[in-house]
């Protein structure tokens, strides 16, 4: 049996009425690359805050590499890095101070982060910038910083919430292949949170939360491949007329306002024939292969379909 990077059984977490987290139990596989996914206020940072130390929970157990969260917190600590949505770099000092700074509060000598740091920068493709203040650097060169500052001391486990927040579609894709290439050179375990589904198709393994609940978890191919080969997108201005129309051909649909989406089943279904027959009938009509992001309309349906076994 693989070894485990992450533990958690039972994870609660509550502040006063509301439960922000309720139940959770993960098993995140040692060296894998982990998604923890669903929108803003479904309990994804509070999970990341128990899990990383800063929280403790209201019921629950938590193993970090090994250690037992609230038993040996100093020793989990250690085996952490962290990334939170709100940087954690001092704008005034430049890019290497920064990091010279991390290095001391992780106890490292002067050697040993001179040596990490010029990896780093290497890594993160920030070299040109050593001597440049963090307030003068673009948002992606920050981010990309703010995550060398967070693996400066080698952790085994390293939790990235929210790492592309804010960024536009070309800094987010660069934020992407830094992490790559840390997991490739270094091995680290990496749990982070998003709410772009898409960008976490490249997980090892992704867990869907809504209102601090797990409604699903699996592989991001086993999770597309169980909703259906296709989604076929209605628009129209009578949705419930072509619900009532179609759903014994098509399946139950999910409707959003005038949209409705059918997970399509059948490899060999005969678009054409839908097209010619609903063409002059719809304002729009399109078929697509299905992503995450389905996968997550779906899990938010009463059936839940769309499970992997």
């Amino acid at each position: 049996m693989q070894a485990s990077a992450i533990e958690c059984r039972g994870l609660t977490k509550q502040y006063g009425d509301v439960r922000a987290v309720n139940e959770l139990t993960l098993n995140v596989a040692d060296g894998s690359f982990f998604g923890l996914l669903g929108p803003n206020g479904s309990g994804k940072t509070t999970t990341i805050h128990m899990l990383s130390t800063l929280a403790r929970p209201t019921v629950g157990s938590i193993r970090v590499a090994g250690y037992d969260v609230l038993k040996q917190p100093v020793q989990a600590r250690a085996c952490i890095g962290l990334v939170f949505q709100e940087s954690a770099l001092d704008r005034s000092l430049t890019v290497a101070e920064n990091l010279h700074f991390a290095g001391a509060l992780y106890g490292l000598d002067a050697t040993t982060v001179e040596q990490r740091l010029a990896e780093l920068l290497d890594l993160f493709d920030l070299e040109s910038k050593r001597e440049v203040r963090v307030a003068a650097l673009s948002g992606g060169m920050r981010r990309a910083l703010d995550i060398a500052r967070g693996v400066l001391h080698r952790p085994r486990v390293l939790f990235l919430d929210e790492p592309t927040i804010g960024l536009d579609i070309i800094n987010r894709r660069a934020i992407w292949r830094f992490i790559s290439r840390l997991r490739q050179e270094h091995g680290m375990s990496v749990l982070l949170t998003t709410h772009y589904l898409e960008e976490a198709e490249g997980c090892d393994e992704v867990a869907f939360l809504r209102h601090g609940q797990l409604i699903g978890q699996g592989q991001p191919s086993d999770l597309i491949r169980a909703l259906g080969h296709y989604i076929l997108e209605i628009e129209t201005d009578q949705p419930d007329y072509y619900i009532e129309q179609l759903s014994s051909e098509l399946g139950t649909p999910v409707q959003e306002d005038e949209r409705l989406l059918f997970a399509i089943q059948d490899e060999d279904f005969q678009f054409g024939a839908l097209q010619q027959r609903l063409q002059h009938e719809v304002r729009a009509l399109q078929l697509r292969k299905p992503d995450l992001n389905d996968v997550y309309i779906w899990r938010n349906q009463p059936t839940g379909k769309g499970e992997a076994a």
